[in-house]
């Protein structure tokens, strides 16, 4: 529900301002602040009539003068001869309410400016650009209005520069056009060498990477220690964005994802919107993550309520599968906990009846509302690894051990909610042939949530899942979800852009490196490093079903020289460190069993109302609490990389004049990611919101909390 507070005009200065002077040879034609002013854009045409912007902060300079254009097909590039024609002014701030989400209520003010722009030459082509002032950054679009002559375009490029101020810390991936499934790299902008990184991969199943780019979000700190996140917003019918490094020029320039099959990267007919372009800025990095400046962008719910799925935890039959204990095909023909073609150590099929009610038992008896059942349908013995991938999944069609039927059955009895698992293996023409059929038979059965996946190279060959043919195919399969009731758990995905706020059941999507990399990962899976880094870069574009909870950390007897390079306590904290409305206790069950700590994964809530980030630095350490929607419960995660450290935490967040009971699970003395994983220590105390506690966390360490009003 939209709660307007008011709706203000916009003083619009046309001349030049002190924060933001023009450079030599060009005159700053329009000008926009955010709604605290510290946010400035300023926006121009030089003296050849190439389009320029900047951004300061504070009066210093964020994004110095940067220029735009667009390359076509069939028509001469769009990037200078241009003359400003119109400005329109526009302000907004207004409320609305997240169905579900990190907070209940978002607020969205900005200030807008809408340049409209036409070519002084003989096509007198026109464009428009919009550039949106928030506090927390700046978000800018191209509109391409209809042109006399021209129905569509093909773009074969989008050259938007950002020109930085200086040799700034980096947090990236490589600019990858199939997969995001890499660790971050942390140097400069001038050590940035994606193409060098990808020769030392071994474990992702499909990559593309033309040239030096990187893939978004992609976070920098600059040596004054103010932070910015680059990213995109509404990807819609265009393809993905990578940002090409210029380390000559100290700039990144986009690269649009491209289609080989086709010859070019966007195709359009008029009048249409690019994505927004995304800046954000802040000079706290958890800042970064408080922002909403990314959902801000995106168009307000065009669903409702979606009373028919609710935020959940959930078990699977996922984790024994790589471990390496079941198959998903009932054949045992590959050994796909390590993505091969032998044939598999055990012939045991996971998705059987018996043992989906074994994990339904556990679910029902643990405050767990949902299960996974990867591996129930015909085709796992053809899928990854060989070329002719059409047509070999069937998403109607179990296995003739497993009935799903039964499954559902027992399910609701016992008060779990099957979901749905629809694996494509990359061949996203089969999987649209049979997607009514698919989310047909959900709907008769009663579930409402699907995970699926797109492993491998894309079919057909020259389309990559960072295109626009693929950016189209997710996006319309989430929309054909919402006319059966069903939300959308996407792997191997295009990456989030906010679409969240419009499509809520959108809830949740992989497009990183995953928990899965430390059961099989040649190079022994994710570093302490990784989830701290993760919070201030992936996590910024949205929800992740990352699969926490892993008790069993040395993964014994089952995969000798992989672990989780965690500490039990981590596995806990991410619970409310990494965000998703869906939560998986990952784990065996077994795993469980008898273990103390497993108490703050049957507490902890997935859905919020407040969230406040307390502390953190990337790569480092981040402290996060968050409030239980409808609810006065208190949950906090803090997690920190391979160093020790002391975190102080106040509990100022929580309300006056009350007192609350805190379960601490911590670190043990003797707690160390490698050395002694699954030491643990768990305690009780009061607190208020005047109490302050220093914890110490142990390496790759983590804290969690659970705090409850006392009666």
């Amino acid at each position: 529900m939209i709660q307007s507070r008011n709706l203000i005009g916009l003083l619009i200065i046309l001349t030049a301002f002190l924060a933001c002077q023009p450079t030599e040879n060009i005159k700053t034609e329009a000008f926009v602040k955010s709604p605290n002013e510290d946010i400035a854009v300023c926006f121009g045409v030089d003296e050849l009539g190439k389009p320029y912007y900047s951004v300061t902060y504070k009066k210093g300079t964020v994004i110095d003068t940067s220029y735009f254009g667009f390359e076509f097909k069939n028509q001469p590039p769009m990037d200078d001869e241009f003359k400003i024609i119109g400005v329109q002014e526009r302000a907004l701030d207004q409320s609305w309410d997240m169905v579900w989400g990190e907070q209940k209520t978002v607020r969205n003010q900005f200030r807008e400016i809408e340049v409209n722009l036409q070519e002084e030459s003989e096509t007198q082509r026109k464009l428009t650009v919009i550039f949106r002032a928030y506090d927390d950054g700046v978000g800018f679009r191209y509109q391409f209005p209809e042109q006399k002559g021209v129905d569509s375009l093909i773009i074969m490029d989008e050259h938007t520069d950002f020109n930085l101020t200086g040799d700034h810390m980096t947090w990236w991936i490589p600019g990858d056009w199939d997969s995001y499934e890499w660790l971050y790299s942390t140097s400069r902008f001038s050590e940035i060498d994606a193409l060098e990184r990808a020769k030392r991969n071994k474990d992702i199943a499909s990559i593309y990477i033309p040239e030096n780019a990187v893939n978004t979000p992609v976070t920098m700190r600059t040596d004054s220690g103010l932070h910015i996140s680059f990213h995109e917003a509404a990807l819609v019918d265009y393809a993905g964005m990578t940002l090409k490094v210029d380390k000559e020029n100290q700039k990144f320039t986009s690269e649009l994802v491209g289609s080989e099959r086709l010859g070019y990267k966007v195709k359009r007919k008029l009048p249409f919107d690019t994505p927004w372009r995304t800046i954000q800025i802040s000079e706290k990095a958890g800042d970064l993550i408080e922002s909403k400046l990314i959902l801000n962008l995106n168009e307000p719910n065009k669903l409702g309520n979606i009373p028919w799925f609710k935020p959940m935890k959930y078990v699977g039959i996922w984790w024994e599968m790589h471990l390496g204990i079941s198959t998903w095909d009932i054949e045992a023909t590959q050994d796909m906990s390590t993505f091969t073609k032998d044939k598999a150590t055990s012939s045991k099929h996971g998705a059987t009846t018996e043992n989906a009610k074994r994990y339904i038992d556990f679910a029902s008896k643990n405050n767990i509302e949902g299960i996974l059942v990867e591996g129930w349908n015909t085709g796992w013995s053809h899928w990854i690894g060989f070329d002719d991938r059409e047509g070999v999944f069937d998403f109607v069609t179990p296995y003739p051990d497993y009935d799903i039927e039964e499954v559902v059955k027992y399910g609701k009895e016992h008060g779990v909610e099957l979901i749905m698992h629809h694996e494509t293996s990359a061949a996203p023409r089969t999987y649209d042939q049979q997607m009514d059929t698919a989310y047909a038979l959900m709907q008769k059965l009663g579930i409402h949530s699907v995970k699926s996946g797109y492993v491998g190279p894309i079919i057909p060959k020259g389309e990559y899942h960072h295109g626009q043919w693929m950016v189209n195919h997710y996006n319309n399969a989430v929309i054909k979800a919402a006319d059966y009731q069903v939300a959308v758990n996407a792997h191997e995905p295009i990456k989030a852009t906010g679409l969240r706020r419009t499509y809520p059941n959108m809830i949740a999507r992989e497009g990183l490196r995953g928990q899965e990399f430390n059961a099989w990962a040649s190079d022994g899976g994710n570093p302490p490093e990784h989830l701290p880094t993760v919070a201030f870069t992936r996590m910024l574009a949205g929800p992740i079903d990352f699969t926490p909870g892993i008790f069993n950390i040395k993964l014994e007897p089952y995969k000798k020289g992989n672990q989780v390079n965690t500490t039990l306590a981590q596995q806990l904290a991410l619970y409310v460190v990494i965000y998703s409305p869906i939560q998986m206790a990952a784990d065996l069950p077994e795993s469980y069993e008898g273990q103390p700590a497993f108490q703050f994964i049957r507490d902890v809530a997935v859905d919020w109302d407040r969230t406040e980030v307390l502390n953190g630095e990337v790569g480092d350490f981040v402290t996060i609490a968050r409030k239980a929607k409808g609810s006065n419960d208190w949950y906090l995660g803090s997690i920190s990389d391979e160093n020790e450290r002391d975190i102080k935490i106040e509990f100022s967040f929580l309300d006056e004049g009350k007192t609350y009971e805190a379960i601490i699970y911590k670190d043990g003395e003797d707690a160390h990611w490698n050395d002694n994983p699954e030491s643990i220590v768990i305690s009780n105390m009061d607190v208020t919101n005047t109490s302050s506690e220093t914890f110490h966390l142990a390496p790759g360490g983590g804290l969690a909390i659970s705090i409850k009003p006392k009666q």
